[in-house]
């Protein structure tokens, strides 16, 4: 399984992560996108894969464990 990471820092608030796996990711108050999963159920993993190719800033990893 992966483990999901946004670099809040690099993160614009573009939330297309959301839009591609709404089960992984949300938006807080201020625009900024979080992880809410601590790993990647293996049904989900083509969306998470989805979500980081779709961030424009890059600010999604995915990294194996």
């Amino acid at each position: 399984m992966s483990r999901p990471l946004i670099d809040a820092n690099r993160c614009e608030g573009h939330a297309r992560c959301v839009a591609r796996a709404p089960e992984l990711f949300d938006v807080d108050d201020e625009g900024v996108s979080f992880v809410l999963v601590e790993e990647v159920p293996a049904h989900l993993a083509d969306a998470a894969r989805e979500a980081a190719q779709a961030c424009p800033e890059r600010a999604i990893s995915l990294t194996d464990d």
